[in-house]
């Protein structure tokens, strides 16, 4: 705390240090606010993936992981995603030297990649119903579209909001604060290729042996 005085000697209190300098800044609210919403989404997940392990062999009589799989499509999605969450990384790094040129391009890329991850998994879904082995033919089914599912309605809502980025960045340019938010949007889609990670290893690998 220090103490001035302005004319006439009237002294003013000027108070420093905590709950003294008014509200936090603009990116610091959103940097905490979007950590909350990615480990919420990551407890969410985590809760999908005990729910998984309980249920696997519940297949009431129904097809297994090891009949419906095909490790040759997953093995292509996977390499889909990743390749995506580093091209996305490269865009970010364009963004942050300026260079929007680069940018537009590996989020051209980004979208390809997580769109065409999006096509096999929606195919593979396809196909099995086809089979007759939808989410209500048993419980490990409906363990395995319920977790699956939701990381792909991710990947939708990712691929929604690189758009919406990319208009961003054709709009306003790269200022710091539409910088901030493609970091947010970078973060996320690394936190999907984790978990992604999880599901490839929990429910093709372990799941077809």
């Amino acid at each position: 705390m220090t103490v001035a005085t302005v004319g006439g000697g009237v002294p003013t209190v000027q108070v420093r240090g905590r709950g003294g300098g008014g509200p936090a800044p603009t990116r610091t609210v959103v940097a905490y606010g979007f950590w909350i919403f990615l480990l919420s989404d990551i407890i969410m997940f985590s809760g999908l993936f005990a729910a998984y392990a309980v249920l696997s062999e519940n297949t009431a009589g129904g097809p297994t992981g090891r009949e419906l799989f095909d490790l040759h499509n997953v093995f292509v999605e996977t390499a889909c995603l990743l390749l995506s969450s580093y091209t996305c990384g490269l865009g970010a790094l364009s963004a942050e030297r300026q260079h929007p040129e680069r940018f537009y391009v590996f989020a051209v890329l980004t979208f390809g990649l997580g769109a065409a991850f999006l096509f096999i998994e929606i195919s593979e879904f396809a196909g099995m119903v086809g089979k007759g082995a939808g989410p209500s033919r048993s419980a490990f089914l409906s363990a395995l579209f319920t977790l699956v599912g939701m990381h792909g309605a991710h990947v939708t809502s990712g691929l929604l909001w690189l758009i919406y980025m990319v208009a961003q960045v054709a709009a306003k340019g790269l200022p710091p604060h539409v910088l901030r938010r493609l970091l947010c949007f970078s973060l996320f889609w690394h936190a999907l290729d984790i978990i992604w990670v999880g599901v490839f290893t929990l429910v093709y690998l372990i799941g077809a042996r």
